[in-house]
């Protein structure tokens, strides 16, 4: 009779951190496979640990972040990237134009604002826990997540599209939205 194995401690992290990750990793500039290979080494590094740490989510992200700078740095790797950059964002059969056109922006605002607001509003991480991340001030922090929404506010006002809210405010959606679906 064999006995099975317990579950790792990281493999329900997995399960419920996989697809904020991947969005993180293309918020930081790499293609959807590169931050797949970021995601699986960062989760055999964790599957290392025998016991988990004090804030697994935390350490995670942490990891993972630090992971895609190391990445990042090759040159080749970077070349890559900047011929990949035009399909940041996986289009989906059913996006509407209001969405296609806030994925453009949000690729197009500087890298750190890109980070603070995928990690604001996907991983609902505070701005104190934003900084702690990053190893920046809090104040730094809201001041990159509101420069970066104002700046995507200003570039959808000038179109007009469809809205889902009765607010009239064209990045309605962009703040109300929902976090990356769990399967």
């Amino acid at each position: 009779m064999s006995e099975e194995a317990p579950e790792h401690w990281s493999a329900g992290l997995y399960e419920a951190r996989a697809a904020e990750l991947l969005l993180y990793g293309r918020a930081l500039g790499l293609s959807h496979a590169e931050a797949q290979d970021v995601l699986q080494e960062t989760f055999i590094t964790l599957l290392e640990r025998p016991v988990a740490p004090s804030k697994p989510g935390h350490y995670a992200i942490r990891t993972f972040r630090n992971r895609v700078l190391n990445y990042r740095r090759s040159m080749w790797r970077r070349l890559a990237r900047e011929l990949e950059s035009h399909r940041w964002f996986e289009k989906q059969p059913d996006q509407t134009a209001a969405a296609e056109a806030a994925m453009r922006h949000l690729r197009e605002l500087p890298v750190e604002q890109r980070e603070v607001i995928v990690l604001k509003i996907w991983h609902h991480y505070t701005f104190e826990e934003i900084g702690e991340l990053l190893e920046t001030s809090p104040n730094t922090i809201a001041g990159r997540y509101r420069y970066g929404l104002q700046k995507m506010r200003n570039c959808l006002k000038e179109a007009d599209y469809e809205r889902d809210e009765p607010s009239g405010n064209a990045i309605g959606f962009l703040e109300a939205a929902a976090p990356v679906a769990k399967p």
